[in-house]
């Protein structure tokens, strides 16, 4: 048994693990006298004194004791420690000083501690120290066992830094939390937050509200109430592209201006490019033959083509007026091939009756919308 000295320095990296550099020195030594347990051993060495010049490394040390959910704040820890060191020593057997060597340490151990104030501690430990060599006592044993001492200590350990700040070593991190929720001006703060929470829910719920279901939220709609199914602008208001006073969803040819009883559409005017027809009828009334022989003529002599556009009023259904429509142009087109026009470069098409240039709702806009209307390419 003999007393050495040393010392460490150290940073908490958390409240349960430290990063320390170690020092250490002092004696190891052995008397002439017989073991108790190997009388052999002690004839084969003799006595020595081996000086330990020092020991240096790196070591972790892990605190055990650091969270704690019984107690807030503990004056006592227990923690373990291991680590690597190099240590050089000189061995002296039998009185004949040996040459000093330097090998690999590995120490490991555990301890208490006890806290004194809140910049003091007291520490009690116990380490053991495995050699990477069968030296240290001068004699080479040769069977494959390494040396290995063992180092126990008290000391106090002295706290650096900011004093206003609790020990990290010390801080059990289940009181903090405790500390942070039990904390009045916390508890305010939260309850604030809470309020602009809902404060926000509130705002984004008005921004989202969207009376009129035209994809514009309330906050922006310039017109609240815009009719169902309209198209609107992005300020919300229903548009009328081609500004004739019908709304774009109502209006069946909204990029044509046309009067609302035309549903939007322009009027056609009735000249002599259109063929009038009886109602439910495709005969060529006979006051359209000089129309249509004045333009079969005109078609014999030139390079042009004609398309003949079939119309009906809405009577019936949008079927049958659809196939009326047809039977109107192709009874047009038959009258020009009579007439010697080449049949190529006539074509024919039938709207029914979705391209009106009157009113239906009577006798006099329902004779105008039966007809073909004849227009030169």
């Amino acid at each position: 048994m003999n007393l050495g000295y040393g010392a460490y320095i150290k940073k908490q990296l958390a409240p349960s693990f430290s990063l320390q550099a170690d020092f250490l020195r002092g004696t190891l030594s052995a008397t002439s006298e017989a073991s108790p347990t190997d009388a052999d051993w002690q004839s084969a060495h003799g006595e020595y004194e081996t000086d330990l010049a020092w020991q240096a490394g790196l070591s972790g040390t892990a605190n055990v004791g650091t969270i704690d959910f019984l107690r807030r704040k503990n004056s006592v820890d227990f923690f373990v420690t291991a680590g690597f060191h190099w240590a050089n020593y000189t061995p002296t057997l039998n009185g004949t000083e040996q040459t000093d060597r330097t090998e690999q340490v590995i120490p490991v151990g555990a301890g208490i501690k006890f806290k004194l104030g809140e910049v003091v501690n007291l520490d009690l430990g116990y380490k053991m120290h495995f050699l990477n060599a069968d030296n240290l006592d001068g004699v080479w044993a040769n069977h494959g066992s390494m040396d290995k001492y063992s180092y126990g200590y008290a000391g106090l350990e002295f706290i650096l830094g900011n004093k206003q700040k609790p020990a990290l070593e010390w801080a059990n991190p289940i009181a903090l939390m405790y500390d942070e929720l039990s904390d009045g001006t916390l508890r305010q703060e939260v309850e604030a937050l809470k309020g602009r929470v809902s404060t926000v829910e509130e705002d984004l719920n008005t921004l989202k509200a969207d009376a009129d279901g035209d994809g514009v939220s309330d906050y922006f709609d310039k017109e609240p109430n815009s009719p169902a199914g309209a198209r609107v602008d992005g300020s919300g208001r229903a548009m009328d592209i081609d500004g004739d006073g019908v709304l774009d969803h109502e209006d069946e040819c909204p990029t044509e201006a046309g009067p609302a009883e035309n549903n939007g559409c322009p009027v056609a005017e009735i000249g002599e490019n259109t063929i009038q027809f009886d109602f439910d009828s495709a005969e060529i009334r006979p006051e359209s033959y000089s129309t249509l022989d004045q333009l079969a003529e005109e078609l014999r002599a030139g390079s042009v083509r004609v398309s003949l556009e079939g119309h009906a009023s809405s009577e019936g259904t949008e079927a049958y007026n659809q196939r009326l429509s047809e039977r109107r142009a192709n009874s047009v087109k038959k009258y020009l091939v009579n007439a010697g026009v080449d049949s190529s470069i006539i074509s024919t098409v039938g709207y029914g009756e979705s391209r009106p240039v009157a009113s239906n709702d009577t006798e006099e806009g329902r004779s105008q919308n039966r007809r073909v209307e004849i227009k030169m390419q």
